[in-house]
C-alpha cells in the first residue's frame, strides 16, 4: 500500500466516522437538542444569561457559540444575552496562580451567575476538574447545568441537569459533533426568539 492510498484510507475513515455520528445525532438526539433549546429559551425570557465554558478546543467552541448569540447566526436581530467564561485572561491567570486552575470557572460562576441563568459546560471527557468544580458551584446556586460531553459522559453527566453525550472515544469527532449541536441550538433559538424577523 503506497503513501497516497494510506492517506486516502485515513481520510475516508475519519469522514465515515464523522458521518455516522451525524446520523446518530439526527436519529437519537433531536429531542434532546429541542429540550435544550426550550431550557435556554426560558432562560432568556426570564431575563437570564447563557454562560459557556470549556478547555482547549471546547473553550474555542464556547467562544464561538457565545459570539453567534451576541452577534448573529442567520438573521440581523437584537443580541441574545450570553457570556463565555474562557476569555478574561487576567481573571483566568489570577485564579490559576492564586488558587488553582481547577477553580477558573467555579469562581467566575460564583461571581456572575444567578438561579435564572443557564451554563453550558463543554467537555470531551466529562472529567476535567475545572468543569466538575464549575458544575458543583452551578448546582449550589441552582442554575441550569447543560453539558455537551463525549465518551461515557464522565463525572459531569451526574452533576448536570441535562447532558448530551457523543458516544465516541475520538476527541476530534466529539468536538465536531459539539459544534454542530451548538449551531443547531443557535439556529432554533434565534428562530424561536425572533419569529417575525
Amino acid at each position: 500500500m503506497n503513501a497516497k492510498t494510506k492517506d486516502h484510507n485515513l481520510l475516508s475513515n475519519a469522514i465515515s466516522e464523522h458521518a455516522d455520528l451525524v446520523q446518530s445525532i439526527f436519529y437519537e438526539d433531536n429531542k434532546k437538542i429541542i429540550n435544550i433549546v426550550e431550557i435556554l429559551l426560558k432562560t432568556i425570557k426570564n431575563g437570564g444569561t447563557i454562560f459557556w465554558c470549556g478547555n482547549g478546543g471546547s473553550a474555542a467552541d464556547s467562544q464561538h457559540l457565545n459570539a453567534e448569540l451576541i452577534g448573529r447566526f442567520e438573521k440581523d436581530r437584537l443580541p441574545i444575552k450570553s457570556q463565555a467564561l474562557t476569555t478574561d485572561t487576567s481573571v483566568i491567570t489570577a485564579l490559576s496562580n492564586d488558587y488553582s486552575y481547577n477553580y477558573i470557572f467555579s469562581r467566575q460562576i460564583k461571581a456572575y451567575c444567578k438561579k435564572k441563568d443557564s451554563i453550558v459546560f463543554i467537555s470531551t471527557s466529562g472529567n476535567s476538574k475545572n468543569i466538575i468544580e464549575g458544575l458543583k458551584e452551578a448546582k449550589r446556586i441552582g442554575c441550569n447545568r447543560i453539558s455537551f460531553l463525549g465518551k461515557n459522559g464522565g463525572k459531569a453527566k451526574n452533576i448536570s441537569n441535562f447532558s448530551l453525550i457523543i458516544k465516541s472515544n475520538n476527541t476530534a469527532r466529539i468536538q465536531e459533533m459539539h459544534i454542530l449541536i451548538g449551531h443547531l441550538i443557535c439556529l432554533l433559538l434565534e428562530k424561536k426568539i425572533f419569529k417575525k424577523i
